[in-house]
């Protein structure tokens, strides 16, 4: 059995993706907590329902684009 370079690029990228996300989401949504301005509870729960947009927008983006272009870039250089 053969393992592309398809494959490895996306495994690659997949272990970079999580560890990116892992350290940018801890500095952007620190940061974004340290700036909440909120009075009430409702504002403070709309403000931790927009942070889960900006976690889920990260998630999609670094650990769903990043194996995609693993696959790419291993496929074109190595394949």
């Amino acid at each position: 059995m053969t393992v592309s370079a398809g494959l490895i690029g996306a495994l690659i990228g997949l272990v970079l993706g999580i560890v990116e996300y892992r350290i940018v989401s801890g500095l952007l949504i620190g940061a974004l907590r340290r700036t909440d301005r909120s009075q009430t509870q409702a504002e403070r729960d709309d403000y931790e329902r927009r942070i889960g947009f900006v976690r889920a927008a990260l998630v999609v983006l670094m650990i769903g684009v990043t194996p995609v272009l693993g696959y790419v870039i291993g496929q074109t250089v190595f394949g």
